[in-house]
């Protein structure tokens, strides 16, 4: 292999931890002076490490239990064998970044081509390719920009991004969920219920950052990651990729904020800055100010607080746009909302002559205040209609190009289309949404093969036959949330 092995050298900063009952965000990393000594290729031993030391992640991420501990030596983690992982985990399928350089032409002279990349990695030589951009709709009309990286910087952004998980997984609080390993969507969906069904919730904060990937500050940015990482080669590489630039319609742009939504650094990139910027301190405002009790669960750039008081709820919003502002963020005011939620909403909004209480969505489920059949309080979580139009659409246009394909053909990607669907929103109370979504998926496949002559020879039977055939009931596949989350939090 190329490059040379270094033992994992730390240093200890005189500075607190970045434990949240003592930082206050990320106020103590604005003011942190350098570490003297870390250079490149000249680093001192720092607490517990010393010649011999392991050079595994596990070494690493025991180090990392310690919050003081700044890491010095990280590149070398970012092995040969370690970038083979990273582009055979990469979907082959994916579009070329700018260089046109595909999965497959990549692969055919793989082990010389990574050998390559190792040697450019480790000896300064790498660059980071600007990203493409490309722009894909939202479920709202809207185009949403997505970066596409070139597949080089996939595969090191890959590489850095597992070893960088070994120190902040260490960091992380438990009320974060996205694009962390070992953690989903419904790990996030079980808490967030879990909280509501259990604690005293009685208001929640539905919260929106606005363009949170795109307004991301590269100072900020560079801080946040100093304060655990000394390493210089490993804080240049993630420099490069931030200010690498846009090419759209054939026209380079330079970066000023943000970092490219799927670019697969992005995720981590943004987990560290809400780390600083969101959690530890909400972390705090909740131990220092709730007066009552209060719920916190983010999954990337979106979050949702449960408070028992309303005044507990409005306080911490007037404070939260602050903080925010202070780091370059907003909140996206209409996305933004307070509302009264929990057990003894729907009681205490009819005893004041109030509607209903409003409603929520969180990670694609619509959540509801509603009762069981003895009256007791349920929570109640449906597929968001926004969602579902969204996704009949696009299955719409694709039936659209598939429809001269024989029909069995056609059956197989509707049944893998139906069966994605279920596995993600076959939870409980929501049977019914399940079954509205076949029915429209059977209604586009009846009109798209009705479509393709206009003497359509396509009876009632034979469509009921072709549905039976093809397309799957849906049954509930996920538990109640709360006996879920039980299970894996004992």
């Amino acid at each position: 292999m190329h490059g040379h092995q270094e033992s994992d050298d730390l240093v200890v900063p005189a500075k607190p931890s970045n434990k949240p009952v003592v930082v206050a965000g990320a106020e103590t990393v604005e003011g942190r002076g350098s570490v003297e000594g870390n250079t490149v290729s000249d680093t001192r031993p720092g607490r517990g490490a010393g010649q011999g030391v392991s050079t595994g992640l596990t070494r690493v991420r025991a180090k990392a239990r310690d919050g003081q501990v700044r890491f010095t030596a990280l590149l070398h983690h970012v092995t040969l064998e370690r970038l083979e992982v990273a582009y055979r985990a990469l979907s082959p399928r994916a579009a070329a970044g700018v260089d046109g350089v595909t999965w497959h032409e990549y692969g055919q002279n793989l082990q010389g081509n990574l050998e390559d990349l190792h040697a450019r990695v480790h000896g300064g030589a790498f660059r980071a390719v600007p990203v493409r951009r490309v722009w894909i709709p939202k479920p709202d009309g809207r185009l949403r920009p997505l970066g596409v990286a070139a597949l080089e910087d996939k595969i090191v952004q890959r590489a850095v991004v597992e070893v960088l998980n070994a120190i902040y997984e260490q960091d992380f609080l438990g009320f974060s969920y996205g694009f962390r390993p070992g953690r989903g969507q419904h790990d996030a969906l079980d808490a967030l219920a879990t909280g509501i069904l259990k604690r005293k919730v009685n208001w929640v904060l539905d919260v929106d950052i606005r363009d949170f990937f795109g307004r991301v500050d590269p100072a900020w940015m560079e801080r946040f990651l100093e304060h655990r990482i000394a390493d210089r080669r490993v804080l240049r590489l993630i420099q490069k990729w931030l200010r690498a630039g846009i090419i759209e319609h054939g026209e380079w742009s330079a970066t000023q904020t943000g970092t490219a939504q799927g670019a697969s650094i992005s995720p981590l990139l943004g987990n560290v800055y809400l780390h600083y910027v969101f959690d530890l301190w909400a972390q705090q405002w909740r131990g220092r100010h709730a007066r009552g009790d209060m719920i916190l669960t983010r999954y990337a750039d979106d979050a949702v607080l449960g408070f028992q008081h309303r005044d507990d709820a409005e306080r911490f919003l007037v404070e939260l746009r602050r903080r925010l502002a202070e780091f370059g963020l907003e909140l996206a005011e209409e996305k933004t909302r307070l509302i009264e939620f929990g057990r003894f909403a729907a009681r205490d909004r009819e005893r004041r002559g109030d509607p209903k209480p409003e409603t929520f969505t969180f990670l694609g489920l619509t959540h509801i205040c509603a009762e069981s059949r003895p009256g007791w309080f349920k929570l109640k979580r449906v597929t968001s209609k926004k969602k579902m139009r969204a996704k009949l659409k696009s299955v719409k246009a694709e039936m659209r190009a598939r429809r001269h394909l024989p029909i069995p053909e056609q059956g197989a990607w509707l049944a893998s289309v139906l069966t994605g669907h279920y596995r993600y929103y076959a939870v409980p109370d929501n049977g019914p949404a399940l079954r509205a979504y076949r029915q429209a998926i059977k209604r586009l496949w009846l009109d798209s093969l009705r479509s393709r002559s206009q003497r359509h020879r396509l009876s009632r039977a034979r469509m009921n036959g072709l549905e039976a055939r093809w397309l799957p009931e849906p049954r509930i596949l996920h538990p109640w949330p709360d006996a879920r989350f039980a299970a894996k939090h004992p």
